[in-house]
């Protein structure tokens, strides 16, 4: 397989060569003079000619087919003054520009859409949000601080099922079959344990891709959505950072550059940061209400930290060296006390041969989850995933044209053991490596756009090869209406041990696909294949309704053909450990978005159905939300933007459940069939459930949250941020479950006043 793709690698690098021989090429990038970030979506033109592009998340840019000769080349973005360069082009060298944009007199509150709008008429880009460190700032700061994990809240088809060991559900996936990423690797439990927060810090998004179905071949590995989250480098200008502090969290920054950023020389950077919960300590004294009891406030603690170094060439080849350590647990005498952590780190390149418009990039590095959980019966329950990743993509840029294709090898190992109530033991010790590669192709002609695209999934320990072809087209109706589509197939080897029945379970385990049989709960018998499964078909339309308003509709349909299931409740050693379902979800989504300097303004409606066959019946899931809306205004009180108001709405239908038919004296036999029920007393309470599953529908859902910012500046670089939150605004009792055992409602958290400082220097 190597020696394939080596000597593909080969043919298309000649390929590349033998078609700029007649003209040249262009590239490079834009960035801020303060700090050293990209400019995205920044506007590079070569002046007196038709030739232009837009940057993209790396501030970077090709040009090609352009004829030999002297140019200038005109970079510009709203808020900057326009920089021109002269640059030769030739034909035996790609040239390359670094064009470094100085703040204009255009405050930088001004919203710049035409960009976007480019993009949009560029690229198919179905199911697909990108969401920058800007956008999650104009969410309500929940305790003080944004965080993606509310950002993602708001985007349409995503499900939240509390502030409380919460899960993300997107259009009907559950969070196994959504791949969460962290500059590339794989971060299995992205979320803390008090549902505000991720182990994102915020200030370190340089931007999240959130696709939410039917993504291209390059994406692999999930059967639903993939979340793809990148970080900045650190300033290449000057030394800075951030201390702040709320009743949550106390938190850090620091960042410089080892090597300044210049016209004529490359740079290096760094950045450090690390955060630590104290709500354990502060819940009690502030939020009575909201603690568990009076001896136990919120039984909430965690703490992260990553760092990064980067390194850019002269030629805008670069790499960066990063590492992170997150830790979460929830102690709650009660109930369990339970811990996790996710560490890593990795080495990610990109290469740009002066000779080709080919575009090299790189991943090697390692990602280890743990989790363990010890309940009032001290019988422990453990799971550890390791994962070792190393990938190569190669990227040829062309007129209206672009390949892109590359290799991936994993080394997975997962280890697990868990105890039942009934005293059965499920564990699992494997170590499986997965193989694939990609080929995708994106064409422009006209107003149509193209991407086809293929990938070739090899699952070692299953002996499985699955070929996953996709496809993606838009099609520009005219300069404001675009019609879209997309759809494939994929597979993922991941199963974990909560399931759709669950409603909250910070117990997060992870298992690869087993070597044993699945029973076939469908067909009988035994499952051909122990791969989970699914199809996509999305279509859709956006519209350009004004400058400043556009609506997105997108219809979605996700096949789940082949679900695993951890049989936990199993009753007997001769039950199989493993069984599997199928299911569907469908469902339309709606956005409507205006921006100007002043005002953003973001409504989503979403209408979906998620629901299981087990074999023996058809059942809605568990956060199968039937109707969900937000509602997102954020306000620019003055023109520079240091005074801002925000506001979340937030309205969702109830969540299905299994209704109570009664109780029973529940009575385990512990001393076999010696034991007289006649005469024993049992202690535990059993529940006789309904016969049709999740039958039950709890009460709508509806919260509101505001935020006040104020940025006051106290010299050019540094300036104090204050900013104060209200979460559930007016106290909505919103119930999380009902604990049938206890006869005792738990509803989500109440009221949470909070305010936070920021000192930025």
């Amino acid at each position: 397989m190597q020696i394939k793709h080596i000597g593909l690698s080969v043919i298309f690098l000649v390929f590349s060569i033998v078609l700029s021989a007649q003209d040249g090429d262009l590239r490079g990038q834009l960035y801020d003079s303060k700090t050293g970030e990209p400019i995205i979506y920044g506007t590079v033109q070569i002046a007196d000619t038709e030739y232009g592009t837009t940057t993209d998340l790396d501030g970077f840019f090709t040009i090609t087919g352009i004829p030999v000769g002297e140019y200038t080349v005109v970079g510009s973005y709203i808020g900057y003054e326009s920089v021109e360069q002269q640059v030769s082009i030739t034909r035996t060298k790609v040239a390359y520009v670094k064009m470094i944009m100085v703040e204009g007199g255009v405050k930088l509150g001004v919203v710049d859409i035409s960009a976007r709008r480019e993009q949009a008429r560029t690229e198919v880009k179905v199911s697909q949000l990108n969401v920058s460190k800007k956008d999650i700032k104009l969410l309500p700061s929940t305790g003080g601080d944004a965080d993606i994990v509310q950002y993602l809240q708001v985007l349409p088809g995503v499900i939240s099922t509390g502030d409380q060991g919460g899960q993300l559900y997107i259009r009907g996936g559950s969070p196994i079959q959504n791949k969460i990423l962290l500059d590339g690797l794989t971060i299995y439990n992205p979320f803390h344990s008090i549902g505000f927060y991720s182990i994102y810090e915020t200030e370190l998004i340089q931007n999240a891709d959130v696709l939410t179905g039917g993504f291209g071949a390059e994406h692999g590995g999930r059967i639903s959505a993939i979340v793809d989250i990148k970080t900045r480098a650190g300033n290449k200008k000057r030394l800075s950072g951030q201390l702040s502090a709320s009743p949550f969290m106390v938190k850090g920054l620091i960042e410089g550059p080892l090597v300044k950023l210049s016209d004529d020389r490359g740079s290096a950077s760094f950045v450090l940061t690390s955060k630590r919960a104290i709500i354990d300590q502060t819940s009690l004294s502030l939020y009575p209400r909201a603690s568990v009891n009076d001896s136990i406030g919120l039984p909430f603690n965690f703490s992260d930290t990553f760092g990064k170094l980067s390194f850019e060439s002269k030629g805008g080849s670069k790499f960066n060296v990063f590492a992170f350590d997150f830790r979460d647990g929830y102690n709650n005498p009660n109930i369990a006390n339970i811990e996790w952590g996710n560490t890593g780190g990795a080495l990610d390149f990109r290469l740009l041969p002066s000779s080709s418009t080919l575009m090299l990039e790189g991943l090697m590095g390692f990602s280890s989850y743990n989790t363990e959980i010890i309940e009032a019966d001290n019988t422990p329950r453990f799971s550890k995933i390791r994962e070792y990743v190393f990938g190569l993509d190669f990227t040829f840029f062309g007129d209206n044209k672009e390949f892109n294709y590359g290799i991936e090898a994993k080394g997975v190992r997962t280890e697990f053991e868990f105890v039942n109530p009934f005293g059965l033991k499920i564990d699992q010790i494997q170590n499986t490596t997965n193989m694939n590669a990609f080929g995708k192709y994106r064409q422009i002609i006209g107003g149509l756009i193209l991407e086809p695209s293929l990938r070739l999934q090899y699952y070692a320990s299953n002996g499985e090869l699955s070929l996953e072809p996709r496809f993606g087209m838009k099609y520009n109706i005219s300069d404001d209406l675009r019609f879209k589509f997309a759809g494939g197939f994929y597979s993922q080897n991941l199963i974990s041990t909560s399931n759709e029945r669950d409603v909250v379970n910070l117990f997060n385990g992870f298992l690869s696909s087993p070597e044993e049989n699945i029973a076939d709960n469908i067909n009988g018998g035994f499952t051909d294949s122990k791969l989970q499964k699914a199809r996509h078909a999305i279509a859709g339309l956006e519209y350009d309704l004004s400058s400043g308003v556009q609506l997105n509709v997108e219809g979605y349909f996700k096949d789940f053909s082949s679900l695993v299931i951890v049989n936990r409740n199993r009753l007997s050693v001769t039950e199989p450990n493993y069984s599997n379902e199928i299911g569907e979800a469908y469902g339309v989504d709606f956005s409507l978005k205006y921006q100007n300097a002043k005002w953003y303004v973001w409504s989503t409606y979403s209408l979906g159905y998620v629901n299981r066959n087990d074999g023996f019946q058809i059942y809605p899931t568990v956060f199968d939300r039937r109707h969900n809306a937000n509602l997102l205004l954020s306000y620019n009180v003055d023109e520079e933007g240091d005074f801002k108001i925000s506001a979340r709405w937030n309205l969702g239908s109830g969540f299905p459940f299994t209704q109570t038919r009664g109780f029973y004296n529940f009575l385990p036999f512990l001393d076999g069939l010696d034991e007289d029920p006649l005469t024993e007393n049992p202690d535990d309470i059993g529940i006789i459930y309904s016969e049709t599953r999740n039958g039950g529908r709890l009460p709508y859902y509806h919260r509101l949250d505001l935020s006040a910012t104020y940025k006051y500046d106290i010299s050019d670089y540094s300036n104090v941020e204050i900013v104060a939150s209200v979460t559930n605004t007016y106290d909505r009792g919103n119930i999380f479950f009902f604990d049938r055992l206890r006869y005792d409602r738990v509803d989500q958290l109440p009221i949470i006043p909070s305010a936070s400082i920021k000192f930025n220097f």
